[in-house]
């Protein structure tokens, strides 16, 4: 049986702030939650509503700028400093909140560009193991080119060797479903030849990140195929609810979530 977290940035919007959230995350049936922007909330009341919910704080994303458009300074020459000061950030906020796991945003950079992979490496390398003293994985994840234009991962394949480069126990991949159909297709091929990198997979229902029965992927069946591969990680729902979120985990009651 997979292992699912709800990501708070898309779903339970219904509810004003994260404590919120997090409370409304538990009693749909979730055990665990991601959260992409957290820092506006102080980390003692996001560890609050953590223990009160008893759930577990799955993941978060390093900072961006909104205003500014950026995803990140992992794989941006020159900007090294902006990455290490995001990444020391991203930790403290992490441990604070008893989070395992950081996606390391990699930025806008040319995917064919050398310049920015060895960037990206040697800025894992640097924050790697700090990571581990603190108990806590870094991730890349690829996003694909419609949804995010010009950001340097954007094939699961290239974060794999990526990953492989890197070579520290502390930095896996982020295997995002949606983001791999969209860019690549033939998603459980893809998957089988990465997993022994993945730390961390999420789902939505491609071409337009809903609900993941109201897209082109059958869920029911690739989920089957994840179990089948004994994949034991999280499985992180991050998809829009138009209707809801009531609505848009109706599909996911086989599994023991009952929102709504």
């Amino acid at each position: 049986m997979p292992r699912f977290d709800a990501n708070l940035d898309y779903l339970f919007l219904e509810q004003d702030g994260l404590p919120s959230r997090i409370a409304a995350a538990a009693q749909a049936g979730f055990r665990g939650v991601e959260m992409l922007r957290p820092y506006a909330t102080p980390a003692s009341a996001v560890k609050a509503a953590l223990a009160a919910a008893a759930v577990e704080a799955v993941l978060i994303n390093s900072p961006i700028d909104p205003e500014k458009g950026t995803m990140g300074h992992a794989a941006l020459p020159g900007d090294e400093a902006v990455f290490e000061a995001e990444i020391g950030q991203a930790l403290d906020y992490a441990a604070s909140i008893g989070a395992a796991r950081i996606h390391a945003l990699s930025g806008r950079a040319d995917p064919a560009s050398g310049q920015a992979r060895a960037t990206l490496i040697a800025n894992l390398k640097r924050a790697a193991p700090e990571a581990q003293r603190r108990g806590i994985t870094l991730l890349i994840e690829p996003l694909n080119g419609r949804d995010q234009p010009g950001y340097f991962l954007n094939r699961a394949e290239q974060g794999a060797e990526i990953v492989n480069a890197v070579g520290h126990p502390a930095v896996r991949l982020q295997f995002d479903c949606y983001h791999t159909q969209v860019q690549q297709g033939d998603v459980l091929r893809r998957l089988e030849g990465v997993l022994a990198l993945v730390g961390h997979i999420q789902i939505a229902g491609p071409p337009s990140r809903v609900a993941p029965d109201r897209g082109e992927v059958n869920y029911p069946w690739l989920l089957t195929e994840i179990d089948r591969l004994g994949y034991g990680g999280w499985i992180g729902f991050e998809y829009r609810c138009p209707e809801g979120t009531a609505a848009g985990l109706a599909w996911a009651a086989p599994y023991g979530i009952r929102a709504g």
